[in-house]
């Protein structure tokens, strides 16, 4: 019997075989005619760059194109992230329009001279997308009073990377890079009008990815939020592209953007904060509430649970918990084992906070950011509740969980949001179910942590942690039966009435790939028996 291991090695050796023959393919004289393929249209529709302004981040301070050594910025010829964005063209957004556009020109000429065929380095899918949206976006500089040979040379680069994207956008496995090949597609097709082919194929492969990756409540698939916003981001720029051309808006674009903008406003525009779920961590979501303002888009939600997130808020407290099963492993590379952990605000300052995400998944942080042990919710014998194998450098979902029931209900003195879910039903044959309540009266919350389980043929261990804000200062009182939470003259109480609570340090990943020491409440103890109940209380010191 073949494993699941075997399966792993087997196919991973498929893909490495498969990207082989790609790459000889891709470097072959017959790719490079069938991508070389030229149209005579001129470029006609010259997209505003402030219209991508949600993505790019302009510096206050313009560089000119001559503080740069043109004929030596190409040789530079590592692999690395400057390198990316060295051959994206994304830094012709900081550059001052009074630069030179001779120098500038000669930049990208010099570009084409050395890149004129495929190579997998300069030609990366991804690369190659942001590149095309930075040569049209910055035609100030590109294109304008340049010679016809010049344009030529332009045009002729634009179409060929444009047919190398059509060419190669199954295959990325990362949707946002799909997304933005679809983007820079389409831009080609706007830009040079009557090229309705590039138009269309981008709009279908578009089509395709809204129907795959975002559920029937709008939420991408994945569950991450930040994914959330960069679709919506995406969304809206090609929407405002066929706006400022003169086009008409594909009624699929504007559906999709009213569910994303829908879900946008549950997960952030109704409380203003972010939320450590599933591959999140701090935002600049502020400025992105400045760019639709300026572009006139609203968006209002006012249910109280979608994309797997339950959210009850008032103007004083916000309560929010994951209540969610987890992606697919196709949509999971950035979910963490979190199922029923939850986070709470007073006074639009984070109380309990889940301890956040570490996205440069070369790192061993990133898988430890994964882990149930840094969210705030049970762990069963020091494992997660669901588990992870490594995926094209991804850590994905192998063996889930999902949620069994959920209920919410939000009065003016009462809230309860209860969930169930068997992430460790397979391995300890237990179910953990939580319930808590909130009275806004008494600013009082009271959880109930259910293990339950068949047959408690033997002892296991568990834990519950309860991470807290870097900025809150922690103490157990003398009498050992409080813990005392100062969160900047913000005082709050935690009790638990059968079990004993200790005070541990921990991991804050809150700031994109950096980390910070914070501190967690645990509980622990041992289960031997059907169903456990470990009560918990936190109380605002009046």
């Amino acid at each position: 019997m073949i494993n699941k291991n075997s399966l792993s090695i087997l196919n991973e050796a498929f893909l490495k075989l498969k990207y082989n023959f790609n790459q000889i393919y891709q470097n072959s004289n017959f790719y490079e005619k069938k991508i070389s393929k030229t149209f005579n249209n001129n470029f006609e529709y010259k997209p505003s760059p402030h219209l991508l302004s949600s993505i790019i981040k302009y510096q206050k301070k313009k560089y000119r194109i001559e503080d740069f050594e043109v004929d030596t910025i190409w040789q530079n010829k590592t692999n690395s992230k400057d390198y990316k964005k060295l051959n994206n063209f994304f830094w012709f957004f900081s550059l001052d329009l009074k630069s030179s556009k001779k120098s500038a020109q000669s930049v990208i000429l010099n570009w084409i001279n050395n890149n004129n065929k495929y190579n997998k380095n300069s030609w990366e899918f991804n690369t190659t997308a942001k590149r095309i949206i930075a040569w049209l976006s910055n035609h100030q500089l590109t294109y304008e009073d340049s010679d016809q040979v010049y344009k030529t040379k332009f045009d002729h680069m634009i179409q060929k990377q444009a047919n190398h994207l059509l060419n190669e956008i199954n295959n990325p496995d990362q949707i946002e890079n799909k997304l933005i090949g679809c983007a820079a597609i389409i831009l080609v097709g706007l830009a040079y009008k009557n090229e309705k082919n590039y138009i269309e194929a981008g709009l279908n492969y578009l089509k395709n990815i809204a129907k795959s990756s975002i559920d029937g409540q709008g939420f991408t698939r994945s569950r991450n939020i930040q994914e959330l916003i960069f679709y919506l981001k995406y969304f809206i720029i090609i929407r405002e592209w066929f706006k400022e051309s003169h086009n008409i808006i594909p009624e699929h674009i504007d559906e999709t953007i009213f569910y994303l903008g829908s879900s946008y406003a549950f997960i952030w525009q109704n409380i203003k904060q972010d939320l450590f779920f599933n591959g999140n961590f701090s935002s600049e979501n502020h400025e992105f509430d400045q760019y639709l303002k300026r572009f006139g888009y609203t968006f209002k939600n006012q249910i109280n649970e979608t994309g797997g997130y339950a959210i009850l808020k008032n103007k004083k407290i916000i309560l929010a918990m994951d209540i969610g099963s987890n992606p697919n492993k196709n949509f999971s590379k950035n979910y963490q084992a979190g199922a029923l952990s939850f986070e709470i605000f007073s006074n639009e300052k984070k109380l309990l906070s889940n301890s956040g995400y570490f996205p440069d998944n070369r790192n061993k942080l990133n898988k430890l950011s994964k882990s149930s042990a840094l969210q705030n919710t049970l762990i069963i014998e020091d494992y997660s509740s669901c588990n992870f194998i490594k995926k094209n450098s991804h850590f994905v979902v192998d063996n889930g969980l999902k949620v069994l029931k959920k209920n919410i209900v939000f009065e003016n003195n009462y809230w309860k949001i209860s969930a169930a879910h068997d992430g460790y039903l397979k391995k300890f044959g237990l179910n953990h179910e939580r319930e808590i309540e909130f009275y806004p009266e008494e600013s009082k919350f009271i959880g109930y942590d259910k293990i339950l389980r068949k047959n408690p043929n033997k002892e296991i261990k568990f834990d519950i942690r309860f991470h807290l804000n870097p900025n809150s200062k922690v103490m157990k009182t003398q009498d050992k039966k409080y813990i005392l939470i100062d969160l900047e003259e913000d005082g709050w109480k935690f009790s638990c009435d059968n079990f004993d609570i200790n005070i541990d340090n921990g991991l804050y990943f809150g700031n994109k790939n950096s980390y910070k020491e914070n501190q967690n409440i645990f509980i622990s103890g041992i289960n031997n028996e059907k169903e456990q109940v470990i009560k918990w209380e936190i109380n605002k010191i009046q």
